[in-house]
């Protein structure tokens, strides 16, 4: 049985710049075709845009508002949204308040499946 506790796991900047703690993922579990994570982003910041070529994304926001944009069209979240970012879509998520939400991924998140402009 594999059980990780999010306050015992050290933060982390992606790729795209926001800060990730990893609840079970390639680095801490033997896990095969997705991994979990909590992700934060300040009131204001943002993530780089950016896409993956074989991770499909949810996101879930835990707390905050922001607005997440995917291939063009922008929304605006908040609490209670869940996002589906395909696999291969342009996308970047911004604070309006301190944002907090949970990513899942399938295939598991790599450094290497993303790319920018």
């Amino acid at each position: 049985m594999e059980v990780r506790a999010l306050a015992e796991q050290p933060p982390f900047t992606t790729k795209d710049g926001s800060t990730i703690r990893s609840i079970l993922d390639l680095s801490n579990a033997p896990v095969d075709k997705q991994s979990l994570a909590e992700a934060t982003i300040p009131a204001g910041g943002e993530t780089e845009r950016h896409w993956h070529k074989d991770s499909e994304e949810f996101y879930f926001i835990l707390s905050g508002t922001g607005s997440m944009e995917i291939d063009g069209e922008t929304r605006e979240v908040g609490e209670g949204d869940g996002i589906l970012i395909p696999a291969g879509a342009w996308h970047q998520i911004k604070a309006a308040s301190d944002l907090r939400f949970l990513c899942c991924c399938a295939p598991p998140y790599r450094h290497e499946d993303t790319y920018f402009e």
